[in-house]
């Protein structure tokens, strides 16, 4: 077996780097001496970000649905660096919301920009991942492992990729290459306090069952999520109780389907009038690819900048 190289010799690629879970591991990865690349669609937010991350570290804007701007900018970051030696599948959006409610094209984008991103980010870095021996880590959630009404774009998403990293592990582990998959709860990011704005959803989301139904501070669950990489894990669970819902989560579907329908009903009468203001990704990041989408410039074009 390969030993694991320490994270001050490590090349590592964060998508979903300008804010959040992203930016924050970016940080953190860099203060344990990796030279990272970040990956996202916000330009001066991901150079801030480059810049708290040392010298060493570069920015690239770029969306994670276009496979032909990744694939050059996995080229571009290993003609510079040398070598990619871990990729972290971060990028995400969310809405919230009944299905019946729910604009098409925004339900549809959370599953092209987290499952199908995905996908493409693996393809697009998994030739630098066989030729180091590295490691693809792809964020998941809570929602990977339990149903959760109205969220069921993000819910579908998350399972997806959970399936999606367990899937190529085995097809890639021959090569030396390992996958793992991180799991986390409601955690104090844009993503979440964007959600918590839809007093609606707030509402619903404070009768999930303790301890689901907590916020939970950034830095002590990307320290988790930074071991494992550390590691190479296959499971990374950003808070630790998270790794008790595994043996159970055969139980929740059947479980959620009587509860959670209680719940709705109590709260259909505020969904129904509250529908017109949840069409869109929540929080700072949906905005940012809602934005890219409509502007039909930079990473949506194709075309991948790169502050170096």
């Amino acid at each position: 077996m390969n030993a694991i190289p320490p994270l001050s010799a490590q090349v590592v690629v964060v998508t979903g780097a300008a804010r959040g879970v992203g930016a924050s591991l970016a940080r953190k990865l860099a203060r344990r001496g990796a030279k990272v690349a970040l990956l996202g669609l916000e330009p001066a937010e991901l150079k801030a970000v480059a810049a708290q991350c040392g010298p060493s570290a570069t920015a690239w804007e770029v969306d994670v649905t276009d496979l032909d701007a990744l694939a050059d900018a996995a080229g571009r970051i290993k003609e510079h660096y040398g070598r990619i030696d871990t990729v972290v599948a971060n990028a995400g959006i969310a809405i919230g919301g009944p299905l019946t409610d729910s604009d098409h094209r925004a339900f549809s984008r959370v599953i092209e920009v987290n499952l199908l991103g995905s996908v493409a980010t693996a393809r697009a870095f998994l030739p630098a991942l066989i030729e180091s021996r590295g490691y693809l880590l792809q964020i998941a959630s809570l929602a990977a492992l339990t149903p959760a009404p109205l969220m069921s774009a993000y819910c579908a998403s998350k399972s997806g990729v959970e399936a999606f990293a367990h899937s190529i592990r085995a097809e890639v582990a021959y090569r030396g290459v390992k996958v793992g998959v991180g799991y986390l709860s409601w955690t104090d990011t844009d993503m979440v306090r964007g959600a918590d704005e839809d007093a609606v959803l707030k509402q619903m989301r404070s009768r999930l069952p303790w301890p689901a139904n907590k916020t939970y501070p950034l830095e002590p669950a990307v320290d988790r999520i930074a071991a494992g990489i550390a590691r190479r894990s296959a499971h990374v669970y950003a808070q630790p109780w998270l790794r008790g819902m595994q043996p159970v989560r055969w139980l929740l579907p059947s479980l959620i389907a009587v509860v959670g329908s209680r719940d709705v009903a109590k709260i259909a009468p505020q969904l129904a009038a509250t529908a017109a203001s949840r069409l869109r990704a929540v929080g700072a990041g949906g905005a940012a690819d809602t934005a890219a989408r409509s502007s039909g410039s930079g990473a949506r074009a194709g075309r991948v900048t790169a502050d170096e």
